[in-house]
């Protein structure tokens, strides 16, 4: 099959009908997203509430179709809700070790992340279709996937042979200040760190100690600060609270309620694709057989750093791509944090396994002229700069298309320039931000950003996301695409169905206990939503019982529930995901790929 006409689509989607049925847990955003991409949706009856999604395309790229179910490597009786799979996954526990027990997110975190991977994975089968794929693709996600993707780095970690180079302990910011503000504090380096307690006139022991468990926590999700620093915030106002971080290089950022930002509308996609508008010769991009996958032929050159640009990156060679990663001289430095698996971290390998990488000064004009000469037959370029970064180093979309015309470039930004006097584009701040602390915590709980890495990680999937649909939007109209991505358009994903509600006259936030794990005699059961009022009514019963008899008792009386993972060590010997798990060459654990395709 040759390519199809070009018709200088301005969306990928367009001429593009979906039909979709499921639950709208499952269904809601990637609807969104597909609209947003130009497809046309067909009337929607919402099917059961546990029942699996169904994504059916047509049109002019081809045809594809994409099941997404809450259990495709769980049992379907531990992973029928958004909270199950939290639980079995161990993602309650993992937000939960800021508090020292297992806590569930208000948030739709896994259906959320299982929708954009739904969508991306529907775009990269009608990618292949139109670049030489014989018949229609079936791609076959879910929720249970969805999790385990974004807690990679978290089981990547527990069960290397290394221990954690700081404790998993209780404890982290938010910090609060002596008139109640609470607000998030970012230091990059140990300098404006220290510089900012001692304008607050923290103990110097304190300062030393607060460092390494503060650096660390967006690797383990906690950050055992001694409470010296916490007595030392309470004791000055939010104003010199402010001062301090000026005079110290260091950012803070008030806990935000979760609102709408100025300017925007309803539906806003999370991300832009924008067309060359010049005409280019067709970019010569290969054919992909029906047995390889979508992306299979096409290169990426990854510059990012932390997670979102290096994940997007994982997730677009997962899908067939081979990827380059550009990594300043004398290597990758996140490549040696501990644990390692044979001298290699294990969370670097949860980001980069399988890349290749070479090294280039990008400061220097000869490391420039280097890339550039890369991109000149690259198929997508994708980094994470600090903005203007690309244009002071003469290597932003408009230059690179200079020597490829053809390329999709790929920005994965903090704030995508939407934010007037926007803090530090990281995880946490964004978080803070944008009110994520508000939302990920029922009514009777303060407001607190995640210690999981929410934020970076949501928006590595919609990077991935956007470089899918600029492949796609490329095939189509014949010319190269600049996409940029956000942790913005991240945050706003997770906080809209709580502006909906809110919108429509309900609650901002859940109510209180809210996706609460009730302990047992030896552990932790969660109910799911909808089994929660009656198994919390007997909240007392189940500490008299095992999990496992707890859960037996509850499924008789027909609840649904499931056994809260708070081992993550354990998790590749737990029953409900035998054989789920495999294990790299060094030795480090694999998650389960996002897609199966057929």
């Amino acid at each position: 099959m040759g390519h199809p006409a070009v018709i200088r689509a301005s969306r990928p989607l367009e001429e593009v009908t979906v039909r979709v049925a499921g639950p709208l847990a499952l269904t809601a955003p990637a609807a969104g997203h597909l609209r947003a991409l130009g497809a046309t949706l067909t009337p929607q009856t919402p099917g059961a509430h546990t029942g699996p999604a169904t994504f059916e395309a047509t049109g002019a790229p081809g045809a594809a179709t994409a099941h997404t179910s809450w259990a495709d490597v769980l049992p379907a009786a531990d992973a029928v809700d958004e909270p199950t799979v939290q639980a079995a996954t161990g993602m309650m526990q993992v937000h939960g070790r800021r508090d020292g027990r297992p806590r569930g997110l208000a948030v739709d975190y896994a259906a959320t992340c299982a929708s954009v991977l739904t969508v991306q994975g529907l775009l990269a089968a009608l990618l292949g279709r139109a670049r030489g794929g014989a018949h229609p693709a079936q791609v076959t996600t879910g929720a249970d996937r969805a999790a385990l993707l974004t807690l990679g780095q978290y089981l990547a970690a527990a069960n290397a042979p290394e221990a954690e180079a700081v404790p998993l302990a209780p404890g982290g910011p938010p910090f609060t200040a002596r008139c109640g503000t609470r607000f998030e504090l970012e230091a990059l380096d140990p300098a404006p760190w220290a510089r900012f307690w001692r304008e607050l006139g923290a103990p110097e022991e304190a300062i030393r100690t607060g460092w390494q468990p503060f650096q660390f926590r967006y690797a383990t999700a906690c950050a055992p600060i001694p409470e010296a620093l916490h007595r030392a915030a309470r004791a000055v106002p939010w104003a010199r609270v402010q001062q301090a971080a000026a005079t110290a290089g260091a950012e803070v950022c008030a806990l935000h309620a979760p609102a709408a930002l100025p300017g925007t509308t309803a539906g806003t996609a999370p991300w832009t694709l924008t067309p060359r508008t010049a005409d280019h010769p067709r970019p010569a991009t290969g054919t992909a057989s029906h047995a390889a996958l979508p992306l299979s032929g096409l290169t990426v050159l990854e510059a990012g750093r932390r997670i979102q640009a290096p994940l997007a990156a994982h997730l677009l060679r997962q899908l067939g791509a081979e990827v380059l990663r550009i990594e300043p001289p004398g290597g990758d430095p996140l490549r040696g944090m501990p644990p390692c698996c044979e001298d290699v971290s294990a969370r670097w390998l949860a980001l980069n396994r399988g890349k290749n990488a070479v090294q280039i000064d990008i400061k220097s004009p000869v490391g420039q002229a280097e890339l550039r000469e890369l991109a000149s037959g690259a198929d997508v370029f994708l980094h994470n700069w600090a903005p203007g970064k690309a244009e002071q180093l003469g290597l932003d979309a408009d230059r690179l298309a200079a020597v490829n015309p053809g390329l999709v470039y790929a920005y994965t930004s903090g704030w995508a320039g939407r934010l007037p006097e926007a803090p530090m584009g990281t995880d946490f701040m964004v978080q803070a931000r944008m009110g994520i602390g508000a939302v990920a915590r029922p009514a009777d709980e303060p407001p607190a950003p995640s210690l999981m890495t929410l934020i970076d990680v949501l928006g590595g999937l919609l990077g991935a996301e956007a470089v899918v649909a600029g492949l796609l939007l490329r095939e189509r109209g014949g010319s190269g695409v600049r996409v940029e991505s956000s942790l913005l358009g991240a945050a706003e994903a997770l906080t809209a169905p709580a502006l909906h509600r809110a919108a429509a006259g309900g609650e901002l936030r859940r109510p209180a206990g809210f996706r609460r794990p009730l302990p047992t005699a030896d552990g932790w059961i969660a109910p799911a939503d909808d089994s929660a009022p009656a198994a919390g009514v007997r909240a007392a019963r189940w500490t008299e019982m095992t999990s496992e008899q707890a859960l037996a008792a509850l499924r008789a009386d027909g609840l649904a529930a499931t056994a809260v993972t708070t081992d993550l060590g354990a998790l590749p010997q737990d029953r409900r995901l035998s054989g789920a798990f495999t294990r790299d060459p060094h030795g480090s654990l694999v998650v389960p790929t996002p897609w199966r395709f057929v």
